[in-house]
């Protein structure tokens, strides 16, 4: 199979270290607030990365860090007037349930930052040793960018081009606007729980020394993949590469992936914009809802993460509500298909030449958007021969991406805001002993020959977003359109 690389901008034919092995590691949430969608994009996109190598047989180990020490959530404790690890804890717990409502299986490793200040401490001092680290004025100790030879080969830039202040912290203790913080000195006003001793005195990481220990400890040099959102390139990966072959030499990671932009009129889906959507409100869940009261719409949960998977996981995708309720549209008739026609469990027939045509598209670089248009097609087929085997095979494909696997029927009866007809409903949906009362109530109309009455709790079903499908024998399913 090939991959696009970030670094080489080229799709690579995938060489693993080790035979057989991946060792694939992702930059995961700073957890200080709920995710929104833009997340949402980015655990989904890896999430279905790691399914498609183990569904080729490929002993995958996974691991996605957690930052809990960060300026973001040291601000955010302050606040509350919490400990730190109260706040990551709530966090953290939130990002799972998210996770788990979006079909997002747990990665094999998830290691805090917090738990690994002796390994982050262990690549300072070798860095410090081979002059390219030096301890500053105001107790900070920072990474020397100019000493590294290839700073900027990942995103692109020359240090002559580059800017301090693109998300580069400036001090003027620093002999270098572009060097970068591998340890904070303390502030004497930051929370004792944000402190550690250190050679350099008491104080905190920076930011990106974390995945240069966490990645080296869990996995070892150098990685197969390294994965992680649009804006992680520069300055986060940028630097951990000038952290870790700094100090170790060689290759970080042979494989650079970066998943696209949610986009958002013109700009990127982010909290500091404030343009964000976050994942609870968008498949219904009450914002403080704790973790184990977590429960979300499971129609409109499959319909985020078909909304995420259905585009390729490098473009530009847009977000609108518009998108939501096309997204609702297209899965709900996938499901339309399976419920029409009928289900067996089935193993995938890798030798069809459906399953060879999303075999090779996700291949080649993980094209969903090619491999959910193989499922269309054969939905289409499914309903003109009435093929419980390829109904079956649909099901199946689906469940390589994290998709169709619940019941068709139970799926299509729930309530869902984003279809068309619910949108523009007043008042709350009906509920199933409503419906089934006024399908009964045309059962016997019809058993009367009063057809006119029959016609109108069809039409009345119908304005509520009820759909009535009648099948041979006299029973009627529905569904809510």
């Amino acid at each position: 199979m090939h991959i696009y690389n970030s670094l080489s901008r080229t799709k690579e034919r995938l060489v693993t270290v080790e035979p057989n092995k991946v060792r694939m590691y992702v930059c995961g949430m700073t957890v200080y607030d709920y995710c929104h969608l833009g997340h949402a994009r980015m655990l989904v996109s890896f999430d279905v990365v790691q399914r498609w190598l183990r569904e080729k047989g490929y002993d995958v180990t996974y691991v996605r860090n957690i930052t809990d020490i960060d300026d973001k959530i040291i601000r955010k404790a302050v606040a509350v007037n919490k400990p730190l690890s109260e706040v990551t804890g709530y966090y953290t717990d939130a990002m799972h349930a998210d996770e788990k409502a979006l079909g997002v299986q747990a990665p094999d490793h998830e290691p805090r930052a917090t738990l690994h200040v002796p390994g982050m401490l262990d690549i300072i001092k070798t860095l410090e040793e081979k002059g390219l680290a030096y301890q500053s004025d105001d107790g900070d100790v920072n990474y020397a960018v100019r000493k590294f030879e290839g700073y900027g080969k990942l995103s692109g830039r020359s240090l002559d081009d580059m800017r301090a202040g693109e998300r580069v912290a400036v001090s003027s203790s620093k002999h270098d606007p572009l060097d970068f913080v591998l340890w904070k000195s303390a502030k004497e006003e930051e929370p004792s729980d944000s402190k550690w001793e250190s050679p350099y005195g008491l104080g905190r990481p920076g930011w990106h020394i974390e995945c240069s220990a966490m990645s080296k400890e869990l996995l070892g040099l150098p990685l197969d993949i390294h994965g992680g959102g649009p804006d992680l390139k520069f300055p986060h990966h940028e630097n951990e590469i000038a952290q870790t072959e700094g100090a170790y030499g060689g290759n970080l990671a042979n494989v650079w992936m970066h998943c696209g932009p949610l986009m958002v009129d013109n700009d990127k889906m982010s909290k500091s914009l404030g343009n964000f959507r976050t994942i609870r409100q968008t498949i219904g869940v009450e914002s403080g809802a704790e973790a184990a009261d977590y429960d979300w719409n499971p129609r409109e949960a499959e319909m985020l993460r078909f909304f995420i998977v259905r585009n390729h996981y490098r473009s530009p995708q847009n977000f609108t509500p518009d998108n939501l309720f096309d997204a609702q549209a297209a899965i709900d008739r996938i499901y339309q298909t399976l419920n029409n026609v009928g289900t067996v469990k089935a193993e995938i027939d890798w030798t069809s030449s459906h399953a060879i045509a999303f075999k090779e598209a996700m291949d080649d670089d993980f094209n969903t958007a090619v491999a959910i248009s193989v499922l269309f097609s054969m939905a289409t087929e499914a309903n003109r021969l009435k093929s419980v085997e390829l109904a079956s095979q649909i099901k199946a494909l689906g469940g390589v991406l994290g998709l169709l696997q619940h019941d068709p029927e139970v799926y299509l009866r729930s309530v869902t805001r984003y279809t068309r007809k619910n949108a523009e409903m007043a008042g709350p949906a009906l509920d199933e002993a409503h419906i089934n009362a006024k399908i009964e109530q045309r059962q016997q109309a019809k058993q009367n020959k009063d057809f006119a009455l029959a016609d109108q709790i069809r039409d009345e079903l119908k304005e509520a977003g009820i759909e009535l499908e009648d099948k041979p024998g006299g029973l009627t399913q529905w569904r809510r359109v």
